[in-house]
């Protein structure tokens, strides 16, 4: 069965401009309530995370789930009710036995207090299983305005490699097609912030490079085709040239796509805590990255030819 990409532009269009227009319309509601677009984790506004997990192996010390409102009740009583809460499953037994707090930064006596009194509210503490970190406000900033500036180099070496690859309004609508995928993945994460309190760290910003890689590389082979067709038939109708190369590289790029999905959700479900957002951003990157080289690029490319051909013809007219 043959695709045809471009009779239904406009749905294609319609679809990416509703999700995007969610993700805006999050992102300044989140703006509004916390500062900021997306949910900062520590490695950006600076604190301490604190992950603690049950001692099972002590009688009856795992014997009912950690409830998050004894938890809560436990850091207001600390003067820390701003604190960002978790209950974490045992990587082992998947029971809610483990806590995640991240707070603003603490000393060591801080720390020792909050943890004695949530081990005698919910039980002791495995040790071993205990994760502290601290992160300084400065190294947050810099965090953020290195991976910032990270991405606008890439841009910026993407544009000139296309251009010097392919004619500057291909160059255009692959970067228009990338923006997309970022823009997407940026609101959607925004969402996830206002409704389950998903945060972004230092590895969201390596999960936007990466899917920034993925969704040109993905529009340059459809891109490749389409150059390669109209030189080898300059006559047809670009809308026709188009279709067909989509057509020839679809295999390729769902093929792609998906066998990079099942590692990513084998990270998203098995890979922690730690890769879990990582992953889920790539995941959200990808997909978008594959619908953005078939629906998106290829189709913009369509209408801006069309365009230009229409102008000549009212030209020579």
């Amino acid at each position: 069965m043959k695709l045809s990409i471009n009779k239904s532009r406009t749905l294609w269009w319609g679809i990416s401009v509703a999700i995007i227009l969610a993700g805006i319309i999050s992102m300044v509601i989140s703006w509004q309530q916390i500062g900021a677009p997306l949910r900062p984790s520590l490695d950006f506004i600076g604190g301490t995370r604190l992950q603690f997990e049950r001692d099972c192996s002590l009688p009856n010390n795992c014997d009912r789930p950690v409830d998050i409102n004894e938890v809560r009740e436990v850091v207001v009583s600390q003067e820390l009710a701003d604190s960002s809460i978790q209950i974490i499953a045992d990587s082992e037994t998947g029971e809610r036995n483990g806590v995640l707090i991240r707070t603003k930064t603490l000393d060591v006596e801080k720390r020792t207090q909050l943890q004695t009194a949530l081990s005698e509210k919910i039980g002791t503490f495995d040790p071993q299983k205990t994760q502290i970190d601290t992160v300084g406000p400065t190294l947050g900033r810099q965090l953020f305005n290195t991976g910032v500036t990270a991405l606008i180099v890439s841009f910026l070496g993407i544009v000139i490699y296309l251009s010097f690859r392919f004619k500057l309004d291909y160059a255009v609508f692959a970067i228009v097609a990338t923006f997309h995928d970022l823009l997407m993945t940026a609101g959607l994460f925004s969402i996830f912030g206002l409704l389950f309190g998903t945060e972004v760290d230092s590895l969201f910003i390596v999960a936007l490079l990466t899917i920034t890689g993925f969704s040109v590389n993905d529009t340059v082979v459809i891109y490749d085709r389409i150059r390669e067709t109209l030189e080898a038939n300059p006559d047809r109708s670009i809308t026709e040239v188009v279709d067909d190369a989509v057509n020839q590289t679809l295999g390729r790029s769902l093929n792609t796509t998906l066998t990079t999905l099942l590692s990513l959700v084998a990270i998203f479900l098995f890979g922690g805590e730690t890769l879990k957002n990582f992953a889920l951003a790539l995941i959200i990157g990808f997909i978008t990255g594959a619908y953005s080289s078939i629906f998106i690029a290829s189709t913009l490319l369509t209408w801006w030819r069309e365009r230009q051909e229409g102008q000549r013809l009212e030209v020579k007219g």
